[in-house]
């Protein structure tokens, strides 16, 4: 597994911008398939995007498509996140995610790599 460390949440307000980084340990990081995810408290986590082991595929579900962006830096060892345009309801904690894989996933138990999460507020 690869050791993730999130970074870039905040307080901003609604219709600004945050980027949110991921930093992975290790030498293998461009194996992984790489993904964000959000979780309200009693909710279940959701999937926000995901990007291939190259970057030149990505996705994203409609909640957060046109808004958001994920990106990768191969050589930093870096996934990003840049959320424009956010809204109040965009306000959780945010997680990015890895495996090992030749596809994209979008559901949590697909990933076994996890960040501690990094808090996102959107004030109205």
């Amino acid at each position: 597994q690869v050791q993730l460390v999130e970074s870039g949440g905040g307080l901003v307000q609604a219709g600004d911008s945050l980027r949110l980084s991921c930093a992975a340990s290790g030498r293998t990081f461009s194996t992984y398939v790489m993904g964000w995810f959000r979780q309200a408290p009693g909710k279940e986590r959701e999937f926000v995007a995901a990007i291939s082991r190259n970057g030149g595929t990505t996705n994203y579900p409609d909640s957060v498509k046109d808004r958001f962006t994920i990106s990768r830096d191969n050589a930093k060892n870096t996934v990003y996140l840049q959320m424009n345009s956010l809204k109040p309801e965009d306000t959780t904690v945010y997680y990015c995610a890895a495996r090992v894989g030749n596809i994209l996933y979008y559901t949590s138990r697909q990933y076994d790599s996890w960040g501690q999460g990094t808090q996102v507020t959107i004030s109205s």
